[in-house]
């Protein structure tokens, strides 16, 4: 009777657990109050040579700040002698200060952080009447500024000469008819740089070029535009064309009307007579 073999027994080494770590989510940081000197100006490059701001609450000037963790408004005032700006955290007799731009601008040193503050967290007027410089929106200002004026100068660099002039037309008027190719390419360009946002906006609209259209006509005495800019008539035969909708600029509305069926054929009629 065959021996059975008997069955080999291997060793394993015991393993070690191997346990997955999750990564603990890094919570957003609160940023902190910097301690710097900060300058404020005026909105709308108001630069009076003084203007006083508010600087304690009265029923003429609500200083309110409302606080989302109490729910509660709190009042606010600027005295030069309490570290901060809010009343209820302020203790004994106070020093009012005045709050008062120079020229537009006011510049508050870095010792002063009850004003700072007061100007930068709780004003209502911050956003208003004023705003705090910041070299970082500045610079994104001028980033937006630049990018429009890259834009438009390009699109004015490759538009022909009848869209430039129909764009220009809209900006300095008659004025066109006397300007030679070159003439018109440059002040095209200039008006590309000094206003980036209106010259797109006016490359985008597709009545420009009818709109030029149609001032040229009326110029050239092959339709007319009765006294009271209600009604346009050709030129040669005193018919009317059309009557143009009460107030509305009189060559936008024939512009559209050029586009209906019945304005196509006058178009056509025009053209040939430019």
């Amino acid at each position: 009777m065959a021996k059975q073999a008997k069955a080999e027994t291997i060793e394993v080494a015991p393993q070690k657990e191997v346990v997955t770590k999750v990564a603990t989510p890094v919570k957003p940081t609160k940023p902190e109050w910097e301690i710097k000197d900060r300058v404020y100006y005026l909105k709308g490059n108001k630069n009076p040579l003084t203007l006083t701001l508010p600087g304690k609450h009265t029923r003429k000037h609500a200083l309110l700040f409302f606080d989302e963790k109490t729910g509660k408004q709190r009042e606010i005032r600027y005295a030069t002698n309490q570290d901060s700006p809010l009343v209820d955290e302020q203790k004994g007799e106070v020093t009012m200060g005045h709050i008062r731009f120079l020229k537009g601008s006011l510049t508050v040193k870095k010792e002063q952080q009850n004003l700072q503050k007061l100007l930068s967290l709780y004003h209502p007027l911050k956003g208003k009447m004023y705003e705090e410089f910041s070299a970082v929106a500045e610079a994104s200002d001028d980033l937006n500024i630049l990018d429009l004026q890259i834009d438009a100068l390009n699109a004015a660099r490759a538009m022909d000469v009848d869209f430039g002039e129909a764009i220009l037309r809209v900006e300095i008027g008659s004025k066109v008819n006397d300007m030679s190719s070159k003439e018109l390419k440059r002040d095209l360009l200039l008006f590309a740089r000094s206003n980036p946002e209106l010259f797109l906006s006016l490359a985008n609209d597709e009545n420009v070029q009818l709109r030029n259209f149609s001032i040229r006509a009326q110029e050239m005495g092959i339709i007319k535009l009765s006294q009271d800019q209600r009604t346009f008539s050709w030129g040669s035969n005193d018919r009317k064309l059309m009557n143009v909708p009460f107030d509305e600029n009189p060559y936008s509305a024939f512009a559209a009307f050029l586009k209906t069926d019945e304005g196509v054929e006058i178009y056509k009629s025009i053209d040939k007579k430019l």
